[in-house]
């Protein structure tokens, strides 16, 4: 299960400048890492530690601003095309999904 969080926050001024610093910084915290410019992806063992990380997520929304939150499974993030002008680019391979018995 991958979490996405995409955003587009103001920075127009010097404190929404801070407050999108900030929320990108709290969710790079909570293990999110930046997949293009304001979209960060996280990989979660399941649903319910998905909705952990959401809620996580909620708890630091800026003031203003717009972002959405998002989760596919492994299948559907792997079927993503990645283009860097017009040469195809191979995604990062999911992670690898130890158990313990």
């Amino acid at each position: 299960m991958w979490v996405l969080v995409l955003y587009d926050l103001p920075t127009e001024t010097k404190k929404e400048r801070k407050e999108a610093a900030k929320f990108r910084k709290n969710i790079m915290k909570d293990g999110f890492t930046m997949f293009q410019f304001s979209i960060y992806v996280r990989h979660c063992a399941s649903m319910d530690n998905a909705k952990v990380h959401i809620k996580r997520v909620k708890s630091i929304l800026p003031p203003t601003g717009n972002v959405g939150i998002m989760c596919i499974t492994d299948k559907q993030f792997a079927d993503i095309e990645i283009f860097l002008c017009k040469k195809e680019v191979k995604p990062n391979a999911p992670y690898q999904q130890l158990e313990l018995f």
